[in-house]
């Protein structure tokens, strides 16, 4: 069964408390993160890892405060949750070429990773049987991803201990739709069991 590693928005801006739109305890997850990225390196499991990736003026930030700008530090993931031979995909409709990169960097300017037009071409091309899904914000951004991962027929699980919530009743009435829905939620140890 071919399985796809999709690693929701953990970048520094939301990881650490110094961050512009911190998410509490997310510091918490970020060696997880970084042992589930290293595990798909490692055993040649595709991984897509969603960024936001925003302009200054950005609509969003009548909502949320700015975050994740492009090329500032806060935009950037932790070193160690990048793969060596990353590959960006801008926002913007973009011919892919995955070629042999063990990541990609799938850059967006909303909320949902599937308003990259870019995403389904490349989940097309991965052709995944399985969608593991981890990083943050539960009840936001990884419920987008999820949800439009389970919209493609395709089982998705959600790593219950490699993600964080903004508001926790919030993440688990989330998590709980999820499963409603078809969604299967599991530990890290039931994922990197046996993988790394």
């Amino acid at each position: 069964m071919k399985t796809v590693f999709v690693d929701v928005d953990s970048q520094l801006d939301f990881l650490y408390p110094a961050g512009a739109l911190y998410v509490p305890g997310a510091e918490t997850i970020v060696p997880l993160i970084t042992q589930l990225n290293r595990i798909a390196g490692a055993q040649g499991i595709p991984l897509i890892s969603t960024m936001d990736a925003h302009a200054e003026d950005d609509p969003e930030f009548q909502k949320w405060p700015p975050h994740c700008v492009v090329e500032t530090l806060g935009q950037r993931k932790p070193a160690a949750t990048l793969l060596d031979g990353a590959l960006t995909v801008p926002s913007h409709r973009h011919e892919a070429r995955l070629g042999a990169a063990k990541q990609i960097l799938l850059q967006k300017q909303t909320l949902d990773a599937f308003a990259n037009e870019n995403l389904p071409d490349i989940l097309n091309a991965l052709a995944a049987d399985c969608y593991i899904v981890y990083g943050v914000v539960t009840e936001i951004c990884v419920k987008l991803a999820a949800f439009g991962l389970l919209r493609t027929g395709k089982p998705v699980e959600i790593v219950v201990d490699a993600v964080r919530a903004l508001d926790e009743q919030a993440g688990e009435r989330m998590l709980s739709e999820f499963r409603a829905a078809g969604g299967r939620t599991v530990s890290f140890c039931e994922v990197s069991g046996g993988r790394g």
